[in-house]
């Protein structure tokens, strides 16, 4: 007999069936026991009357694997408004250890650190298992999105020569003798790859040895990555982002419907057209001075509830950062060379996506390493391509985890992370 989910059983009603999953929870009354069991499309409720079932029930302990088969019937009471009845079980596997918090609560009442501790488990309860089901919603959307545009998936090394954002805050390592580095993001490449196939995009892990202890910022989080060719400025990478976010969006809605139900969680309308505000507004709507050289987190909420009042709108763009705060591959605006063709875009107050036009011309990549004291030898390999022809082009990166826990509401990213890694946590 071919195992079912658990999600299938209301299309099986008079029907023998086989499931197979962990204990959730037994509840033992006088008369009846109820067995109920978690599987991967949801739970299923297995009445137990007969003495030596029962007695197998009362000798189990919770997330033990089993095997249920038994008859479905209708009952308007259990989960999806059916119950297996007769059944008779077998163990999978030796009795489990129960984790130190019980998974069938509507809520973890354990604190996050120890959620952490316990990831392996913790990730078992629906609420945590509910997050990582959009979040996997949300990638395949970013994908199909792309896909449907031209755009081809790319794969770029995460071992790298030289740091990608001029910075100091990246993991070194020993690569056979040579220094090397963890890559803070697939930038350089996925840009090399616009003289390739014009469109591309990448999904993939970043590393960003920053010392923030916060609840927005991992060590190791997943970037959404794309870059296009052949754009006019950054408002082409700001219409593609737009629709890229739309197909997420719809995605999450459309294939994670239970697990947004799960969390309570409405997703955000994504406009037709996101409101966007010069970075020299965006401090005045903010009340911070003008010669303010970047956007504090207490700025980006004042923005968002500026965008959500003023525009009903959950997402903002903030345009035309100053050169100073973005990298050197940045492109200015030609009619405010002080300013980047670049931007932000916030999502309900906190930035989750960051991008711009680059530069395309090698000569301008000389001169931007210089203005800035770099030397030109570390970034030998990225900037010769410019001297084989590279079109004007663009390109951004979404933090997965971000999204989703902007999405979801959670308090900490997290909270939506499988095994999140930080400033304190290198393990499970």
């Amino acid at each position: 007999m071919q195992r079912i989910l658990s999600s299938q059983l209301p299309a099986h009603v008079g029907a023998t069936v086989r499931l197979a999953g962990w204990v959730h929870r037994r509840r033992l009354l006088k008369s009846v026991a109820f067995l109920v069991l978690r599987d991967g499309g949801g739970l299923a409720q297995v009445v137990v009357t007969a003495p030596a079932v029962r007695a197998q029930v009362e000798a189990l302990t919770e997330e033990t694997v089993v095997e249920v088969v038994g008859t479905v019937v209708a009952n308007p009471a259990a989960p999806a408004g059916v119950e297996v009845v007769e059944p008779t079980v077998r163990p999978l596997g030796p009795p489990a250890v129960p984790p130190p918090f019980d998974l069938y609560r509507p809520v973890l009442t354990a604190g996050l650190s120890t959620q952490l501790d316990h990831a392996p488990v913790a990730l078992r309860h629906p609420s945590r298992s509910a997050a990582l089901r959009i979040s996997a919603a949300a990638v395949s959307g970013f994908r199909a999105t792309l896909d449907g545009q031209g755009f081809v998936e790319v794969h770029t090394p995460k071992v790298v020569a030289s740091s990608t954002e001029s910075g100091a805050n990246v993991f070194a390592l020993d690569w056979f003798g040579r220094p090397a580095y963890l890559a803070q993001s697939p930038q350089f490449y996925k840009q090399l790859m616009v003289g390739v196939f014009e469109r591309v995009y990448e999904v993939g892990p970043v590393f960003r040895a920053e010392p923030h202890d916060t609840a927005r910022h991992l060590a190791q989080y997943t970037s959404l990555d794309v870059e296009l060719g052949f754009v006019a400025d950054h408002r082409d990478v700001m219409a593609v982002l737009r629709d890229t976010l739309a197909g997420m969006v719809a995605t999450v809605a459309d294939r994670a419907d239970g697990a947004l139900a799960t969390l309570g969680v409405t997703v955000p309308e994504v406009p037709a057209e996101i409101p966007a505000v010069h970075f020299t507004e965006a401090l005045t709507i903010a009340g911070a001075p003008p010669s303010e050289p970047d956007l504090a987190p207490a700025h980006e909420r004042a923005l968002g509830e500026w965008a959500l009042r003023e525009h009903g709108s959950d997402f903002l763009f903030v345009t035309g950062y100053p050169m100073a705060k973005r990298p050197f591959y940045t492109h200015p605006d030609p009619a405010r060379p002080a300013y980047s063709n670049g931007f932000d875009l916030l999502f309900r107050g906190v930035e989750l996506v960051t991008g711009g036009q680059r530069l395309h011309r090698h000569a301008d990549y000389l001169a931007a390493l210089a203005a800035r004291g770099e030397p030109v030898e570390p970034y030998a390999g990225y900037v010769d391509a410019f001297r084989h022809g590279m079109p004007p082009h663009g390109g951004f990166a979404i933090g997965l985890e971000r999204f989703v826990a902007r999405l979801t509401g959670a308090a900490n990213v997290r909270e939506v992370t499988a095994f999140p890694r930080d400033l304190h946590r290198l393990t499970p």
